[in-house]
């Protein structure tokens, strides 16, 4: 893992990549590089004159990429069903779970759940849950889930997942965060538990500097905020394509673990790919069940072939 570049991402060639919110930051990067080493591309996203703008920025980086836009908007469930319902592929060998929101003020999704805890957590499931039957079927088939360092800000409240009780947007960020690698966990373990050869895994960026830091003080008109974000972004954070580093390791690099979860090596901030720490409530098996059932309930998606 010691220096692991985007040169070393083994060939793709044949294999399909499913990539949400792909049309910029960590999400382009990622498509970019798995369409330069011969994947066909989806570039899952939600606005089609940036999905289709994104597509062409990434034809003219790699002339001969296989890239595609489709249109998914992860706080819409029905939106996520049409997705899976049109995606015209019978087998897809990696899907990287990558869109997400951050620090945004209280809103809901179009289905009335809390917007980071919808769009971050359950439109993912909801996706990886329809997608399930292609992913199953293809052999060496991976799974990864974007989390982040700041999922230490928060366990999940089972009891209130849509945050009702108390708003708070990092500590909301950080419990749709928490999900996201206790989704991973519960994943890995019903794979397990069947024989499967599907690969679960999560990834984090470090600090990286992307649109994500800024577009919630931008919605809210917070000047002072979004300026302060923007001068972290430029002296502190790392490039968006050394942050895109391991979800690109944990999608495509051998021998990865099921449940691993890889960030940047130097204190999780920067640096090249390495195993990340993370909270123990992450790893806990009953909390892992409780999230999947009510993720279920929720969405109205189940796996097929994975009960507990």
């Amino acid at each position: 893992m010691s220096g692991w570049s985007a040169q070393d991402i083994p060939d793709q060639s044949g294999r399909t990549a499913v990539v949400t919110g792909a049309n910029s930051g960590l999400g382009y990067v990622t498509a970019r590089e798995l369409a330069r080493k011969g994947a066909r591309v989806v570039l899952a996203c939600r606005s089609e004159a940036r999905g289709d703008e994104a597509v062409g920025r990434l034809l003219a980086e790699v002339p001969d990429a296989i890239a595609e836009f489709w249109r998914l908007d992860l706080g819409d469930l029905g939106s996520v069903r049409e997705f899976a319902t049109v995606l015209p592929y019978e087998r897809i060998d990696l899907l990287v779970n990558n869109a997400g929101v951050m620090a945004l003020p209280y809103g809901t999704t179009a289905d009335g759940f809390e917007t980071q805890f919808g769009v971050n957590h359950l439109g993912h499931f909801a996706l990886t849950g329809l997608l399930f039957p292609a992913l199953s079927g293809t052999p060496g088939a991976r799974i990864v889930n974007l989390s982040s360092g700041t999922h230490a800000f928060a366990n999940i409240d089972i009891d209130d997942l849509n945050s009702e009780r108390d708003y708070r947007r990092w500590i909301a960020y950080g419990r749709s965060k928490t999900a996201n690698l206790l989704f991973t966990h519960e994943l890995a373990r019903r794979l397990a538990a069947v024989g499967s050869g599907v690969v679960a895994a999560a990834a984090h960026p470090g600090y990286a500097a992307t649109n994500l830091q800024t577009a919630a003080p931008k919605i809210q008109g917070r000047r002072g905020a979004e300026r302060f974000m923007e001068i972290g972004n430029r002296y502190f954070a790392q490039s968006a394509d050394a942050g895109a580093l391991p979800s690109l390791y944990a999608a495509t690099a051998p021998g990865v673990l099921p449940d691993a979860f890889i960030g940047p090596r130097f204190l999780g901030w920067r640096g090249a790919p390495a195993k990340s720490w993370r909270a123990s409530w992450t790893l806990n098996d009953r909390a892992g069940e409780r999230l999947w059932a009510a993720s279920e309930q929720l969405t109205g998606v189940s796996y097929e072939g994975l009960k507990a």
